[in-house]
């Protein structure tokens, strides 16, 4: 606590952002007199946020636009804009990045994005940013959105329809170019929008092409290439999105969105092995890799109704479908080996999953006849997600065919007091989850056990309450209990199973794992200055843990403990258009590592980000625009018997300038602006034996950017 505490006290004579407007750091909140009220549809309702008893952050578009030129994706804006979030690995997989110490869901346009029952970590790649009109975040384990949500959830909301009828275009011309100005270095991308209204009738159609050369560190050296999970250096992505939309007569309108993305790597490099004990990452070289690129590809398919004035509430229905189908890199590991195809052991694959969701959802929302001061919403979600992994070059099934069935129907309620003083939330979600899976055969490396397949359910009620109180105009204090849940990754328990006689039915824990968040919140805003504070805790006791053993992670069933603080500040200064502001996040977690009944083994960093400090400082005048910021990785300590999982931290600078000429907007972004020598956090913490993955940092590059819109 008395960490917590400091580091809090450390920002004090900063200032910086929150709240419900938008603020230095791009990030966006309702405003505390209701003008310009900011609708989270993540959080499933039409009242703003300041009605809800929840840390909210929304990034809009011309923050998520200057953040993505500097760092690339909206995985990387998102980790760079809130302290709370990890740092990411800076590859394809996503796997230990998280948002207060647990995995958040990637939605998109609350659709989700994730693949519960065979985690492959590529969900925050699904999008091309360039179609993203603000990004949603809500803090801490909910239910809102279903399975996944146990560190919060990221929901990216997609281009709105054109205002005015006619025809408009927005378009976007980049280049990326490394320190050294190397030419493999070098990356482009072009993007456009067109869009169409002609009365009630509009329509959005655009595509977007990257290519992304190799990336290099603060020495100067390529990058390690991961040619396993994936890369994002040394990768082409194109995308495309659609939306139609038509307004009824009533009011209510009706919508079709369509996007499909697709990244896929080179392989013109292959990894050229570090040695930790000096210090020295890996690196890349020429060189050609056997089998198909990493990739990934997801596709999304959905179409809703909105009607805001139904009998005087709000209905929503959504329906949606979506298909994904990650590729990994291959080799010839121990665990592909089968003497049956290839006596020699030296048999190469690579796995591949494939998952695909039907999902529908329905909500309406209003206030209680007679008793206006009590909104309810109630409404029922259903997911069908199938999901299997199959090795690639050998037609192997390594994760049967799975599916997950998901029926929720939900309550919430919201109930104004004391003249709008105090508000009180609440609400529940019934989960029916039950899982099918056909017998199957493991692979030859765990014995070629027989499985009988089976159908493990579960059903469990998720609960949620809060207080806000709103004393004056300006200054919110908040509690909540709030309780999310996912699933094991299923995939990884099924493919491992070496004994035989096994029944899924008996063998499978399919019991959820329920994480609960408690928190506590203040927000100021009012004036120049706006703070926020939250103190939040979580545990579960059934929590799932990824653990390396025999260079394959495995899935440990424990008790996990998780809290930390979080603060922010900012003030809108004297001098006209500049901003300062500031941030800081401070995490601890435990489990249960060695089964001795205490919760007291720090989680790794695989599990728990480092303590963060963010500072910025926004200037704007006239038609020019100019950001600074620091993004300060503290470092942390694991109390395990190795020091080698110990993190040092660093500081990364960016910096931004705009130019907005008739013709469009000029920009100019600035990553790791002091060219810093550093090594990933995931890479300095997690398998800290292997040299393959000992992974340095992207150094300094250079963006320059003209986006147009007419």
């Amino acid at each position: 606590m008395y960490r917590y505490l400091v580091g809090a006290l450390a920002l004090a004579p900063l200032s910086p952002v929150f709240a419900q407007t938008t603020d230095a750091a791009g990030v966006v909140s309702s405003d505390t007199d209701g003008e310009d009220t900011i609708v989270v549809t993540a959080a499933r309702t039409q009242l703003p946020a300041s009605a809800l008893p929840l840390t909210v952050d929304i990034i809009d578009r011309e923050a998520l636009e200057r953040q993505v030129l500097v760092s690339g994706s909206t995985v990387d804006a998102v980790s760079a804009l809130l302290p709370s979030f990890s740092p990411t690995r800076e590859k394809l997989s996503g796997a230990g990045e998280s948002l207060r110490g647990r995995a958040p869901l990637y939605a998109i346009n609350g659709i989700p994005q994730s693949t519960p029952v065979r985690d492959g970590s590529r969900d925050g790649y699904t999008i091309d940013p360039f179609f993203i009109d603000r990004v949603e975040v809500i803090y801490g384990s909910n239910a809102l959105q279903g399975i996944g949500a146990t560190g919060g959830v990221v929901n990216q909301v997609t281009a709105g329809a054109p205002r005015e009828d006619g025809v408009s275009f927005r378009t976007l011309s980049q280049v990326t170019l490394p320190n050294g100005f190397d030419g493999e270095g070098i990356g482009v991308k072009t993007g456009a929008l067109v869009g169409y209204r002609a009365g009630s009738f509009d329509a959005s159609f655009g595509v977007t092409l990257e290519k992304r050369g190799a990336f290099f560190d603060g020495a100067g050296n390529r990058i390690g290439v991961d040619g396993t999970q994936g890369e994002i250096q040394d990768s082409d992505s194109w995308s495309v999105f659609g939306r139609l939309g038509y307004d009824l007569a009533t009011g209510a309108r009706f919508e079709v969105v369509a996007n499909r993305f697709e990244l896929e790597g080179n392989a013109n490099y292959v990894s050229v092995t570090g040695d930790r004990s000096a210090s020295i990452p890996s690196t890349s070289e020429r060189g050609e890799t056997p089998g198909a690129p990493p990739s990934n590809t997801a596709e999304l398919l959905s179409a809703s109704l909105t009607d805001p004035d139904l009998a005087g509430g709000t209905f929503v229905l959504q329906g949606f479908y979506s298909r994904t189908s990650d590729v990994f890199g291959g080799g010839a590991f121990r665990i592909f080996q089968d003497p049956a195809i290839d006596p020699s052991g030296t048999l190469f694959d690579q796995s591949a999953n494939r998952s695909r969701k039907l999902g529908a959802k329905v909500s309406y929302e209003r206030a209680l006849p007679g008793f206006e001061d009590l909104v309810l919403t109630a409404g029922f979600d259903a997911l069908f997600d199938r999901t299997t992994q199959s090795l690639v070059q050998t037609d192997r099934v390594w994760v049967p065919e799975s599916d997950f069935r998901s029926l929720a129907p939900f309550l919430q309620g919201n109930l104004t007091l004391a003249d709008g003083v105090v508000r009180l939330a609440g609400g529940l979600r019934y989960e029916n989850v039950e899982l099918n899976v056909d017998d199957f055969t493991t692979l030859a490396s765990y014995g070629s056990v027989d499985v009988a397949g089976g159908s493990p359910s579960f059903d469990d009620v998720l609960l949620n309450g809060g207080i806000i109180i709103e004393p004056i105009d300006g200054f919110r204090a908040y509690g909540n209990y709030a309780e999310g849940f996912t699933i094991a990754d299923v995939g990884r328990i099924l493919r491992g199973i070496t004994k035989p006689g096994i029944d899924v039915d008996n063998f499978l824990s399919l019991e959820p794992v329920v994480s609960n968040n408690r928190e506590l919140g203040l927000e100021w805003d009012r004036g120049a200055l706006k703070a926020s504070a939250s103190y939040f805790w979580s545990s579960s006791d059934f929590g799932s843990l990824l653990v390396l053993r025999n260079d394959v992670f495995e899935v440990e069933r424990q008790p996990i403990e998780i809290e930390g603080l979080e603060a922010s500040l900012a003030w809108e200064t004297p001098i006209t258009g500049l901003l300062l502001s500031g941030g800081y996040a401070a995490l601890e977690g435990q489990t249960d590592a060695d089964d001795d009944g205490l919760v007291d083994d720090d989680l790794d960093g695989a599990n728990m980000s480092p303590d963060r400090v963010n500072l910025a400082a926004d200037y704007t005048t006239g038609r020019f625009s100019a950001r600074a910021q620091a993004r300060m990785y503290l470092e942390r300590q694991f109390n395990d018997v190795s020091m080698a999982t110990d993190f040092e931290g660093y500081t990364l600078l960016d910096a931004f300038i705009s130019y907005r000429a008739d013709f469009g907007d000029i920009s100019f972004a600035a990553q790791n602006l002091t060219d810093e020598f550093y090594v990933t956090y995931n890479s300095d913490t997690v398998r800290v034996t292997d040299n393959n993955r000992f992974f340095s940092g992207r150094g300094r590059t250079f963006t320059l950017s003209l986006r147009s819109k007419f």
